[in-house]
């Protein structure tokens, strides 16, 4: 592989510039008008698709914006050949115990606001709706993700010292509980996804904020744009198309309302006990956060 590559030359640039959210790195070719070959050489045959196809290449992502001033995540970025996507986040199991509770209020929610889906799934929550089962584990039974820092382009050649860095910086955490206390919608940089989070108000705040700023130095080493200056952490848990930010809050605020009303409604939605931090590259993922139970 790598002499084939060496053949055919490598087109990639080598520079590293710092990137906007609507920006991405590119490979473009370079040549010098001004040097002549002696000799007359037969042109290379082409190359094998697996050169143009790398493995672990950037696919898109949706990035989100809350609906409120402060933005929480980026706006998705289209493939470009040759790069990996980067994503720097502390992986949430939804507990058993809360599950119940959570589909319920969505299943209400979805009964509401037509074209909910869930996270990651293209299936509309209201087709799920008669199975409380299926539901439950349609919608909860995945592994979600609080992001440390935005979800960026990078050249196969940051990715050794990146992870390395991100370990080190990392390595010394403590387990600490993460309260999941408010209900708060996201939408897209260019509003065309709406997002139904949890959002971090109280506890594990000030440790998801360390890890953030930790991130953010890393990916600063790197000229990688960094997060945002008052990150909002949360888990979204299900998404429809446009943005209907103002009539998906309000129904989530009628339905908290009654649940407080009742005297179910709890301070906090439900707890997760932080279990390390991940960072996934390409299709790849980096165990990065070593903790002690003291």
């Amino acid at each position: 592989m790598e002499a084939l590559i060496a053949s055919y030359g490598d087109t990639s640039s080598d520079s590293d510039s710092e990137l906007s959210s609507s920006t991405t790195i590119t490979s473009t070719g370079a040549t010098n008008s001004n040097v002549q070959p002696e000799t007359t050489s037969l042109p290379l045959p082409p190359p094998p698709l697996s050169l143009l196809t790398p493995p672990n290449s950037l696919g898109t992502v949706d990035y989100l914006t809350s609906s409120q001033p402060q933005p929480s995540r980026l706006r998705s970025f289209p493939h470009v050949e040759g790069n990996y996507a980067l994503h720097v986040y502390i992986p949430v199991t939804v507990p058993s115990a809360s599950k119940k509770e959570l589909a319920q209020l969505l299943k209400k929610v979805s009964s509401i606001v037509p074209g909910l889906h869930a996270v990651d799934i293209d299936i509309p929550l209201s087709s799920l709706c008669e199975d409380d089962s299926k539901f439950q584990l349609v919608t909860l039974g995945r592994q979600f993700h609080i992001s440390l820092g935005r979800t960026v382009p990078i050249r196969v050649h940051q990715i050794d010292s990146i992870v390395a860095m991100l370990r080190q910086k990392l390595q010394c955490q403590r387990r600490f509980w993460i309260d999941f206390s408010q209900w708060e919608v996201f939408i897209n940089d260019d509003c065309t996804r709406s997002f139904l989070s949890i959002e971090v108000l109280t506890g594990g705040l000030l440790e998801i904020t360390k890890q953030i700023q930790v991130v953010n130095e890393v990916y600063r080493l790197h000229n990688l744009p960094e997060f945002y200056k008052s990150p909002r952490p949360h888990i979204s848990l299900a998404w429809a198309l446009g943005d209907i930010s103002n009539s998906l809050k309000r129904v989530i605020e009628e339905e908290t309302k009654k649940l407080s009303v009742e005297g179910s409604l709890q301070k906090r939605i439900f707890s997760s006990k932080f279990s390390g931090t991940e960072c996934k590259i390409g299709s790849k993922i980096y165990k990065i956060c070593k903790f002690s139970e003291n």
